[in-house]
Order: structure tokens, then sequence, then C-alpha cells
């Protein structure tokens, strides 16, 4: 079920963002599927709040004024066990980028396998309204610039034709050995986001 007073309470506080907790919960609401997690106020709720995860674990600041969290130097993968996740917490605590003020608590999630980075965004543009972005890079979205757009509600047949639109689309397909990632998950991620 979508829960939509996460953004009514991002907006009632001023904020055009949400931490990462608010926006895979968020996802989560419309059937996507997202690492299992925990938020923590300090490394003391490490122990017990970990115990039902499954290493290795990502470690991320949850920040509403931090939204490049691996600039700042808020980001750690690959923690094996509890002491790795509590030094990284220690470690960040120090950092002069993520000063307490600014830090809102920790998120600790289960990794997930390793695969090829991909960004869905959504925009509502004056002219067209309601709109669909997917494109390779992750981090490297900016570097890339390898983007498709779409207007929604989209369709399976527009969503097969943005990732055939991509210039690294042999990347998802699979490229020197590699492996290819699921097409038909991508599309149904884009139908989840921007469908019907």
């Amino acid at each position: 079920m979508i829960n939509l007073d996460i953004l009514q309470l991002a907006r009632a506080g001023g904020r055009s963002s949400l931490n990462e907790m608010e926006s895979k919960a968020l996802l989560a609401g419309f059937g996507v599927e997202v690492p299992h997690s925990v938020r923590i106020s300090s490394a003391a709720e490490v122990t017990q709040r970990i115990a039902d995860l499954v290493p290795p674990f990502a470690l991320k600041v949850l920040s509403n004024d931090i939204i490049h969290k691996s600039d700042a130097g808020g980001v750690r993968l690959g923690l094996k066990d509890e002491t790795s996740v509590k030094t990284a917490i220690e470690e960040m605590a120090t950092l002069p980028t993520l000063s307490s003020d600014l830090v809102d608590g920790y998120l600790i999630e289960e990794m997930a396998p390793p695969g090829k980075e991909l960004v869905v965004g959504g925009l509502l543009d004056p002219q067209f309204g309601p709109m669909i972005m997917v494109g390779l890079g992750g981090v490297f979205i900016e570097v890339l610039k390898d983007v498709a757009f779409r207007l929604c509600p989209l369709s399976e047949t527009h969503a097969r034709d943005m990732l055939k639109e991509l210039r690294g689309k042999a990347i998802l397909e699979g490229v020197r050995g590699e492996d290819g990632v699921s097409l038909d998950a991508v599309v149904d991620l884009l139908l989840k986001i921007g469908g019907p």
C-alpha cells in the first residue's frame, strides 16, 4: 500500500526531497523490491538492530541536508559484521562533511548482489505533464548522460523502447563475458513507477 503521508510530511517540513529510507518506503508501496534495512541513531544500537539482517551490509548516513551521501563520505559498503558497522559509524562521525547537526541517523541494509547501475526517475514537465526517465550509470548518471524519457502512463512497449534507446544498452544485454540484466525486471520496475 502506498503511503503518501511520507510526501505530505516532507512538504509540511519544507523539504523538496526524501531521505533514502523514506524513498525506499515509498517505492515499496509501489511494489518495488527494496533491501531489508534498519534505521539507527548511533553505533550503540548496532548489535541489537542488525540481528535479523544478513551480511554484508551497506551503511548510509541519513540526512535531509546531504543529497549525495557518497560525496560527503556517508556511504560504506561490504561491511561484514557489527564491529565493522560500528567502526564505520564512528569514522563517519569524525568527518567535517558529516557534522552531527546534519545527520538524522544511519541506514543499515543488506547489500544487493553486484549488478549494473541504472537510474529511474520522474518529473512533472510544465508542458507535457508526468514523465519517466531511465538511464545508465547510477552515481555516474550526470557524467554518462545516457537516458531516455517517456510520457506517463507508460506502456510495456514504450518501456522496452526506452531501454533500446540507451547508448549503453549492450551493457544491459551482457558484454565481454559479463551477464546481462533481466530486461523483464527493468520493464516491470518502469511500469510500477510510471505505468497505468
